[in-house]
């Protein structure tokens, strides 16, 4: 579990808000825990909530009829896990899995969507961020399909580590196996890989990361392409 803290502005998408409408969502932000492996929604379920995650990491999994799952974006203090709450469904053809135990706040759905329904900053900032999500999305399916594990692998990682503070990671090959949609021995190959040329040291469900701009030079484009769009369309400061 990542350190316990009591700052829902540690999340970006909070920290943006103008001080009119954080004195609104103040009061109404629930802090919880997200403990690893727990589910916040499953696929077709009823959303009761969108979650800003402060110190943890959220999967967004599309799961198939056999049980088989792959990634198709990652969540962390950048965004909001729950987006379908106000793009205009209660339901999403997803499951969200922490990836990554730490603390987050949440919102309900009917206090998100009359947010969003007031237009002004909010409804802005969320499709900024919503945008944003989606060039995560494409761009995670065009990487499974085109470039090799060990590049899927560092892109992977570095989006890992762009939400959190520090350098490990708590991933067993077998969550990562299921993130990417491939066997466990295909991760141990990469990550041995990736091990040999000094980039990480892994050990006993462990990652930590030696040589981040080894990592940067090995992985293909795709992570490139997705951070340029994040720091495009999310604020550094208040939205407008």
């Amino acid at each position: 579990m990542r350190p316990i803290t009591d700052d829902p502005k540690l999340n970006q998408l909070l920290a943006s808000l103008p001080d009119a409408e954080w004195l609104r969502w103040k009061p109404q932000l629930e802090r919880v825990k997200l403990e690893l492996g727990q589910v916040l929604y499953e696929a077709g379920g009823l959303q009761s909530h969108v979650y800003f995650p402060t110190t943890a990491i959220v999967s967004l999994l599309y799961v198939l009829e056999n049980g088989a799952s792959a990634e198709i974006a990652v969540v962390g203090r950048e965004g909001l896990v729950g987006v379908s709450l106000f793009m205009g469904g209660q339901s999403t053809t997803t499951r969200a899995v922490v990836q990554s135990a730490g603390e987050g706040y949440r919102l309900r759905a009917s206090g998100m969507q009359t947010e969003f329904n007031r237009a002004g900053p909010v409804l802005h900032l969320l499709l900024r961020y919503t945008q944003a999500l989606i060039t995560q999305m494409s761009q995670t399916a065009v990487c499974n399909r085109h470039h090799s594990l060990d590049q899927q692998l560092c892109r992977w990682l570095l989006l890992s580590l762009d939400r959190l503070d520090g350098n490990d990671l708590v991933m067993t090959q077998e969550l990562i196996s299921n993130m990417l949609g491939v066997r466990r021995e295909g991760v141990t190959e990469a990550a041995l890989s990736l091990q040999r040329a000094g980039l990480i040291d892994y050990a006993r469900g462990r990652i930590k990361v030696l040589n981040r701009g080894g990592l940067e030079q090995r992985s293909c484009e795709c992570y490139a392409v997705v951070k340029a769009e994040y720091d495009r369309l999310l604020p550094a400061t208040l939205a407008i």
